[in-house]
């Protein structure tokens, strides 16, 4: 059975929104400084053991923008992933190996998640994670939580969200001091 992962970026306030500037966003981009080697090379380690890449329809269309012809192992790793993109707008075929979840999201994702195989990356949208957590999707949930007070930009986890309970599995630091922590649902 595979495993769904979702691996986000965090500032100390609990921003997730436009890490890498993609969005556009007055904000957006805090999390490049912190993107070195060791970085790059933990990201790659952790899309080696997948089978696919999930995100939703946002993420998708900046994502490929950004990485299509991108040079490096990052961007060739990303390529050559399958993507699943959850979107009630999108329609027809789509690029950068992507295709539509078909149907409803979750219906279409326990299905996939029973088929044998590598595990299932999702990057970005709070509200993509927040449906899989609350349908007991998520089986790992990864947080860089970066040395930052941002000040804006949208939540993880804003005030209304279900109680969620989650097990401490791992946490190291990489030399940025951006805290690597590992949680798995209960």
């Amino acid at each position: 059975m595979r495993k769904i992962t979702a691996s986000t970026l965090m500032t100390l306030d609990g921003v997730v929104e436009d890490p890498s500037g993609l969005s556009g966003t007055a904000f957006g981009g805090w999390a490049s400084p912190y993107f070195d080697a060791e970085a790059v090379q933990r990201s790659i380690e952790q899309l080696s053991g997948c089978d696919y890449f999930l995100c939703g329809r946002r993420t998708y269309e900046m994502f490929s923008a950004a990485w299509a012809d991108a040079p490096g192992p990052y961007a060739d790793r990303l390529r050559s992933l399958p993507k699943l993109v959850a979107s009630t707008t999108l329609t027809g075929e789509l690029t950068w190996n992507a295709s539509l979840l078909d149907g409803d999201t979750v219906t279409a994702l326990k299905q996939i998640k029973q088929e044998p195989g590598g595990d299932i990356m999702m990057y970005g949208n709070p509200n993509l994670l927040r449906t899989l957590l609350d349908n007991g999707l998520v089986d790992q949930l990864d947080i860089a939580l970066h040395p930052l007070v941002l000040g804006a930009g949208a939540k993880l986890f804003p005030d209304g969200v279900p109680r969620t309970e989650l097990t401490l599995e791992a946490q190291s630091q990489l030399p940025t001091g951006v805290m690597l922590v590992t949680y798995t649902t209960a």
